[in-house]
């Protein structure tokens, strides 16, 4: 979780700086704003701590073999973000985005601070690429899907120039 925050450091001094309408300006179309990407990062975030709260209700034990998460930085790789994750196109400050991404932060550490890593091992979600992966994967690749949003982030400021 360590390299998580590490990550989400980086996304914040990447985007100091920019004005709210820099990190709302859409350049083309079917590319995202920085906002989007934030707000992703927030979706995605929160849909993963409600997923590992109820896996850890009501799912089984179930091991899984290590998956290569890693690869997850890979933006040559064209990934589809699901419906339930797109972000929407309204206007968003980053105080707005801190917020949110704080919030699901803290619900990812809250819920991390109840419970022991080996339940978290015994158990697994459906990830939508790599298929069947444990719930201390998952805290994992949230830190990669980070990461490669980071260099999405940065592929936009460039073109913001």
């Amino acid at each position: 979780m360590e390299n998580n925050g590490k990550i989400r450091e980086a996304i914040w001094e990447s985007v100091n700086g920019l004005t709210d309408d820099q990190l709302n300006q859409v350049l083309e179309e079917g590319i995202w704003s920085i906002v989007q990407v934030l707000e992703h990062l927030y979706l995605m975030e929160q849909l993963v701590v409600d997923g590992i709260q109820k896996k850890l209700k009501e799912g089984e034990d179930k091991i899984v073999k290590l998956r290569p998460i890693h690869r997850t930085v890979d933006r040559s790789i064209k990934v589809q973000a699901p419906q339930s994750l797109v972000p929407t196109n309204n206007f968003q400050t980053i105080e707005q985005l801190k917020n949110k991404l704080s919030q699901s932060r803290k619900s990812l550490l809250t819920l991390l601070d109840s419970v022991n890593e080996e339940v978290l091992v015994k158990k697994a979600m459906h990830h939508p690429v790599f298929g069947e992966l444990s719930l201390v994967q998952w805290i994992s690749f949230v830190g990669f899907h980070e990461q490669r949003h980071l260099s999405q982030i940065e592929e936009i400021k460039e073109l913001l120039k």
